[in-house]
Order: C-alpha cells, then sequence, then structure tokens
C-alpha cells in the first residue's frame, strides 16, 4: 500500500477512535497539530501518552492494553502486527472492535458495585468460624450479614462466566427467548471454541452455525476476552490467566470447578442458570457443605496430579463423601502440589461428585498469581483461608507418598488400580490430552518418550497415537523447546487445542471395540465414541504405553529423566525454587443493611413489602397431581447417556433430543416412556457427568413426567426445576423395594406426597425449586421479573425484598439488538 494510503487510513482510524473516546468516556482528545504516520501502533501509543497526560489515566492505560494486544503473537491471544502493518479493511476493524470492547470495559466496571471485593484485614470477633467456601459465598452474598451457614439461600454476585462454543449454543437461544436484554460485564464473559470445532470440520453444516454464533457474540456484547476457535480448552487458559483467589465463577461445564486450582470458588452449571447469570451478574445458591481432603506427605518424583486425584477416587469413591458438597483441599501437602498438579485435581472433582472443588490459596498459588503478565488479572485477587474451628461436614486425610502410577478401568473413573496389574493390557490408541492434563503433564509426556527413544524403543507401527495441548500458549513453548518434535518422532499426531477424544462428538472419535489409553477425565460408556473403551492415567503413563500399544509403567523411564532438564522445560505451572512469602490473607466483609440506592432512585428495605408479582411466585405449587408407572433405572445414569454427544449439535428441540434418550444404553427406554412406562426411578447420582442441560430436555422431549433417585447430580439437579422437570429426592430404602418396574405410582404435589401400592411416601423440594417449577422453570421466570429475578426468587419466601449493592442493570450491547 503506497505511504499516503496508508497515513490516509490511519487518520480515519484515530479520527474513529478520538470519536470512541468522546462518546463513550467523554474524553475529548485536542488536535495539536501532529499527523498520523505510517506506524499506527506507534501513533496509538503516543495517543495513549496524551489520554493520560490529560488526567484520563484508565483510558489512556487502555489505548496502551490496546496497542500491546495489536502487537502480541496470535499465539499468546493477540493480533500479531507490526508497527508498520497497514492499518485498513479487517485489521482497522478488529483494531477499532477492540478499542470499543475495552472502554466499554470501563463502563461496565463503573456501573459494576464490587460485592465480590468486600473484604477486611481482620476477622470480626463476634463472627462464626467459616471455611475457605463460606468465606467466598459471604464475600458474594449480595445481602451479606458478614457469613452463612449451611442451607441458606443466598443470592450472589458472579466475577467470571464460562462458556465453549457448544454450550453458548443453548445459552443463545435462552439469550433470545429472554429478549436480548444485554450482559452484565462485557470483560468478565470467557467463550472458547473447544468441543466441536477442528479445522477438519469447521465448515460442516452442523459445525459452522456454532463458529458464527460465537463470532456474534464477541461483537454484539463487544467482548474483551475472546480468542476465537482453537486458541485454548476453555479451562487451560482461564485457570493460567484470568481466574483469581476469591473469585466466583460460574460456567456452563462441568470442568468449570478447574479453577479451583487457584482458590476460586467455581461452579458448574446448565445453561439456562448461566445464561442469567451472564445476563443479571447474580445467580442463587443453596450453601453447600463442605468436604475437607487434608494432603499429608509428599508424592514420588515425576508423579502427577492426574495420579493424586486417582487415588482420592480409590480411596473414596465417587459420589460419596462429595456427593452434593465443595471438596476444599488444605493440608502440608500442598506444599508440594504444583499449580498444574492442583489444576488436575481440581478438574476431576466433577468425576469425584463433587460441587466444585477449591484449593486453599498459599505462596505456591501467590507465585503462580504474580508471574502474569497482566496486571488486571493479578490485583482482584483476595487471599482467603479456614478459620481454626471451621465447620466440615467431613474431614480425610490423604498420604501423598503412597501416591503412585495408576489406571482407572472402563467405564468408571473410581475403579482405579496400580498400573501394574493391568500391565501388558493391548490398546488400540493412545491420546494426551484434555482439559484435565495440564502443560506440566504434556512436557512430562514428551520427556518420558525422549527417554525411550533414547533408549531405544521403537513405536510399534499398529495403533493411533495423539496429543492435544491444552492451548496455543502451550503449544508455541512445545514447538520452541523442541518437545513437539520428539511428539512426532515417537509417532504422535499433535492437534490444535480442544477436547479431541474425551468427547467423542467430533473429528475424533474412537471406534466401536477399540481399547484406548487417554489421560482425559472421564471414560464412561461411549465417551470416547460409540462402543468404544477408554480407560485413563496420567499423561507419564500413556506415553510409556504408547511404544508397545500395551499398558506400561512408566516408572523406569520417569527415573531416567534428569532433574534439571525437567527443571529447564517446566512451565509457569510448576513447582518454583523461587522462596515466597505468604500471601497477606483478608476475611469477607458484611455491608450496610439500612439500605442502598438503586439506580433508578428506588430504595429497597427490609421492611417494603414484594410488588404483587413478586409475591405470587412464594405460592406453593397448587393443584399439581401426576400418575404414571415406573421404569427402573440403576445408579450413576450419567448424562452423556441421557443426551448421547452425536446428537446434541443437530437436535434443536425437546423433542430431537428426546429420540435419543439413552438410545445406546437403555434402547427400550423411549419406547417403553411412550406405552405409559412415564416415571423414572433410578438410584444414587442420578445425572452425574457433563454439565449439559440437554439432559433434562431430552427426558421431556420423549414424555417423562417425574424422575425419581436416591440422589441427584449437583448440576443436573439444578437443571431440572430450571427447564420445568419435577425431580424428587427419596432415601426410604421401603419405597425402593415397593417402587418395582411396572407399579403404577401417584405424586401428590400439594401434599408432598409419593403414593405407591397403597403406601404414601413424603418428599421434600425446595422453595427455591417450588418457585420456579411454579413459574416453569427460569426463562419464564426471568420474562416475568426482569432483571431483579434472583432479588424477587431469593426474597420469596419472606415476603421482603432486600436492599442490593449491586446495578440493578448493568447490561452491555443491548443497544445492539438481538444477535441473530
Amino acid at each position: 500500500m503506497p505511504i499516503l494510503d496508508q497515513m490516509l487510513f490511519s487518520m480515519a482510524v484515530s479520527s474513529q477512535i478520538s470519536d470512541l473516546l468522546r462518546t463513550s468516556r467523554n474524553v475529548h482528545v485536542r488536535d495539536d497539530g501532529s499527523r498520523a504516520s505510517i506506524e499506527f501502533i506507534r501513533d496509538l501509543e503516543t495517543l495513549a501518552l496524551k489520554v493520560r497526560s490529560a488526567g484520563y489515566q484508565r483510558e489512556g492505560e487502555i489505548l496502551q492494553h490496546v496497542a500491546s494486544i495489536c502487537l502480541t503473537s496470535p499465539n499468546y491471544g493477540g493480533l500479531g502486527l507490526t508497527p508498520s502493518t497497514p492499518i485498513a479493511g479487517d485489521v482497522a476493524s478488529e483494531v477499532l472492535l477492540l478499542i470499543t470492547a475495552w472502554l466499554e470495559a470501563l463502563n461496565s466496571a463503573d456501573r459494576e458495585k464490587g460485592v465480590g471485593s468486600r473484604v477486611m484485614s481482620f476477622r470480626p470477633a463476634d463472627r462464626p468460624p467459616m471455611n475457605l467456601t463460606e468465606k467466598i459465598f459471604t464475600m458474594h452474598d449480595v445481602d451479606s450479614k458478614g457469613y452463612v451457614r449451611v442451607g441458606d439461600t443466598i443470592r450472589v454476585a458472579v466475577d467470571w462466566i464460562m462458556a465453549s462454543e457448544a454450550s453458548w449454543g443453548s445459552m443463545e437461544a435462552t439469550y433470545n427467548q429472554l429478549g436480548s436484554p444485554g450482559i452484565f460485564r462485557n470483560d468478565r464473559f470467557w467463550l472458547a471454541g473447544d468441543h466441536v470445532v477442528d479445522p477438519r470440520v469447521n465448515a460442516h453444516p452442523r459445525i459452522k452455525p456454532l463458529i458464527e454464533a460465537s463470532e456474534r457474540a464477541r461483537r454484539v456484547f463487544k467482548m474483551t476476552d475472546y480468542q476465537g476457535m482453537n486458541y485454548t480448552i476453555m479451562h487451560t487458559e482461564f485457570f493460567r490467566e484470568r481466574a483469581q483467589p476469591g473469585m466466583l465463577v460460574v460456567g456452563s461445564d462441568s470442568h468449570t470447578c478447574s479453577a479451583g486450582a487457584v482458590g476460586s470458588l467455581a461452579v458448574g452449571l446448565g445453561a439456562a442458570d448461566v445464561t442469567m447469570a451472564l445476563v443479571t451478574g447474580e445467580i442463587w445458591f443453596k450453601v453447600p457443605e463442605v468436604f475437607q481432603i487434608r494432603f499429608v506427605g509428599q508424592p514420588p518424583r515425576g508423579i502427577s496430579g492426574k495420579d493424586v486425584i486417582l487415588y482420592v477416587l480409590q480411596q473414596l469413591k465417587r459420589n460419596t463423601v462429595a456427593a452434593d458438597r465443595v471438596v476444599e483441599y488444605t493440608g502440608p501437602g500442598l506444599s508440594h502440589l504444583s499449580p498444574d498438579a492442583r489444576f488436575a485435581i481440581a478438574n476431576m472433582t466433577t468425576e469425584f461428585g463433587g460441587i466444585s472443588g477449591i484449593f486453599v490459596p498459599d505462596d505456591v498459588t501467590k507465585l503462580f498469581i504474580e508471574s502474569r503478565k497482566i496486571t488486571r488479572h493479578r490485583n482482584s485477587s483476595h487471599f482467603m483461608r479456614p478459620d481454626n474451628g471451621a465447620s466440615y461436614a467431613e474431614t480425610a486425610t490423604i498420604d501423598l507418598s503412597k501416591v503412585q502410577s495408576f489406571v482407572a478401568k472402563y467405564p468408571r473413573p473410581d475403579d482405579v488400580v496400580p498400573v501394574s496389574e493391568v500391565q501388558g493390557q493391548k490398546l488400540d490408541g493412545c491420546f494426551i490430552g484434555a482439559c484435565t492434563t495440564a502443560e506440566e503433564d504434556i512436557i512430562m509426556g514428551a520427556l518420558i518418550l525422549e527417554q525411550g527413544l533414547k533408549a531405544g524403543k521403537v513405536p510399534v507401527p499398529n495403533g493411533k497415537r495423539k496429543v492435544v495441548p491444552g492451548s496455543r500458549p502451550i503449544i508455541d513453548r512445545l514447538e520452541k523447546s523442541g518437545l513437539a518434535d520428539i511428539y512426532r518422532k515417537a509417532g504422535f499426531e499433535m492437534g490444535v487445542p480442544g477436547c479431541s477424544y474425551c468427547v467423542g462428538m467430533s473429528a475424533d472419535q474412537a471406534g466401536p471395540g477399540e481399547v484406548w489409553l487417554s489421560s482425559q477425565n472421564r471414560n464412561f460408556e461411549n465417551r470416547m465414541g460409540k462402543d468404544s473403551i477408554g480407560n485413563l492415567a496420567s499423561a507419564a503413563t500413556v506415553a510409556a504405553s504408547s511404544f508397545e500399544m500395551a499398558i506400561t509403567n512408566p516408572q523406569a523411564l520417569l527415573d531416567a529423566i534428569d532433574p534439571a532438564r525437567f527443571d529447564a522445560l517446566k512451565g509457569r505451572g510448576s513447582l518454583q525454587t523461587i522462596s515466597m512469602t505468604p500471601p497477606a490473607y483478608v476475611e469477607p466483609a458484611s455491608i450496610d443493611r439500612s439500605g442502598s440506592l438503586q439506580p433508578n432512585g428506588i430504595v429497597f428495605n427490609d421492611d417494603v413489602q414484594m410488588s404483587n408479582n413478586m409475591i405470587e411466585t412464594a405460592g406453593e405449587l397448587q393443584g399439581n397431581k401426576i400418575k404414571g408407572k415406573i421404569q427402573k433405572l440403576g445408579d450413576f445414569i450419567d448424562t452423556d447417556a441421557l443426551a448421547p454427544a452425536q446428537f446434541l449439535v443437530e437436535s434443536k428441540t425437546d423433542e430431537a433430543l428426546g429420540a435419543h434418550c439413552l438410545e445406546f444404553t437403555h434402547p427400550d427406554f423411549r419406547q417403553r416412556v411412550k406405552e405409559g412406562y412415564d416415571i423414572v426411578v433410578a438410584g444414587k447420582a442420578f445425572g452425574c457427568g457433563s454439565s449439559r442441560q440437554q439432559a433434562v430436555s431430552a427426558l421431556l422431549g420423549c414424555g417423562v413426567k417425574c424422575v425419581i433417585a436416591r440422589s441427584f447430580a449437583f448440576i443436573y439437579s439444578r437443571n431440572q426445576p430450571s427447564l420445568g422437570l419435577l425431580g424428587i429426592t427419596i432415601s426410604d430404602d421401603n419405597f425402593y423395594s415397593l417402587a418395582q418396574d411396572g407399579v403404577e405410582l401417584g405424586v401428590d404435589l400439594d401434599t408432598n406426597t409419593l403414593y405407591v401400592d397403597g403406601r404414601e411416601f413424603p418428599f421434600q423440594l425446595s422453595p427455591m425449586e417450588k418457585q420456579l417449577m411454579n413459574l416453569g422453570g427460569i426463562t419464564p421466570a426471568f420474562q416475568k421479573f426482569g432483571k431483579q429475578l434472583f432479588e424477587a426468587l431469593c426474597s420469596g419466601v419472606t415476603g421482603t425484598v432486600r436492599s442490593s449493592q449491586r446495578h440493578e442493570d448493568i447490561s452491555v450491547g443491548a443497544e445492539t439488538g438481538n444477535p441473530k
């Protein structure tokens, strides 16, 4: 492009930037007579200095930040421009969109009332002791009294929302049904393309609309933190670069709990719940019990976080002590667990059955957070720890010195045995990847392969080998360090960041009957592909097993690795040798309950009564009686079975999803529902596995009236009332002895009673569940109350509206319309 044209384009873009500063932030840039050069980025940095010198510090920092993004490599989330890159066409549009988004982020932050930042330096003498989970809930409780108790139903402010391109499809549909009301913060929505996208299939008519929906969200919401497709598995870079101690995070994925590695309380929910949090900046929780795991001892050299969590599953079993509880990881053994090891453990807390897993942050956490380049992803940290005397539902001690290399046998993640017990089992495939496999694990896998190659091992020609690092920054380090070449020499194909074989619903799927060893987190039936068989292990064990395509103990190869070589190659997520002082711990503070001025000038005090439409939500379900015949199912009916992955993208209605409900595991289920066996009676942990709310939709779509179980998985249990499906928990053994397949059963929702074989069995529904069921689900509830939804629902049981420190309407991008 001729120099003159470049200058003209730069001048035009500079003029638009000045307009953005004026219209968005009321910042007027005086023309000092200087003219644009052919180096636009330098001009942008000059403008940033000019704006800062005029007293607009934050706006100047934003412009400087955008200039930095422009010069950063795409491998690290930047545009990869040079100072002399012509700023025209798509490049100019991208730069202007970035500036628009980041200026809007300032507006977004200004509207935020900072509920998640209420801290003090000491614990009040009259406050009861709390564990870490309770402290984070307290800090985010909109109507905080300075503490919470187990069983409290609270309305909390959220710090971040997470979604994948697969879950955003459902979320966008919900968002549209709500009337496209805008989102609470454009700089706190993390949307990553990872589940089904892959360059090999992105043009497919089922995949392309998901990509378009994500790109549409980026434009409409003016998102700041958006890296597009296959930049990262959604949890990897969020943990590495964004989550901070003390934050409250909700995401539409069951492995949202991964961020607990750095002391965030991160909870996976269904798409409808997460959409509500995205719109309102709030969500409700019933404060759960907390199960404590105290780590003691030191793991043997080379033993990973994956082996630790497999040992936990072996010792304590899934959906037992962790069920419906947050798992809090404490103890002196934490000092031997790297951030990446903690990531793997927190990640697989969902396989353990926990609502979330959270590590008490310490000096290891502090060093990891402080190593980040971007200040805003460091300075919102609030380090908290349990009080002496804090209450836990139960406590278990795990001795890390007893951990060794393990394998979890198909199809249960808690059927864990030492590698020696399955040594020699033949394999058809070896996969190293998925969100649970951190950078440290990928590096260790490469070093195992390197030692094997040095020892003269030659990969057998049969079988498939694939490695999928969690993000482009990790791939970049592997390429520059030569570790990527080691994988290739050992016969591994390197894929783009994504879920790959772990979800078995895109380009990578294991074939029927194939036996795999994988470092992923789940090995349920059909997880890696229809009729495939998946076993779980650490990346080191998978790498060692790949040479002969037979399960192999990696210990000899681990022992051969030079510690100095690992130290030279390890990433930020590995343990560092630098001595650190402990972080400065803080305590949650209570708020002034005297009432606060809302943006519309209305003051809500405790003695102000609800409006009539709010009072209606407190009413009981009335006149509701259900009758049907029982269809009996067993324990651990997972969401992968209820809504098979192969049909998620293409199924747009409940009926379409229902056509495949339990197709692979209970092929006669749907026909029996049609014949009147439409009340499901199941065992423990019904709905375990993925967060996909399509599991509930599939049951509704095939005609199921009610699900009764001994227990429900947490996310699934939230999805039922949110979508309007009745779920009832019954623990009475007498009920299950009478409730046999084909027996008629009646449900009376006026009296909360089940009737079977002439016997009556009472059950309970929480006030929140009753209110949501009464309204037909969370979407109709929003349509009735708007962004005061959770204020109305959480106040419904008392008949008052409490004071709020939150801005009632802090939407972003609402004026831009519906993302069609």
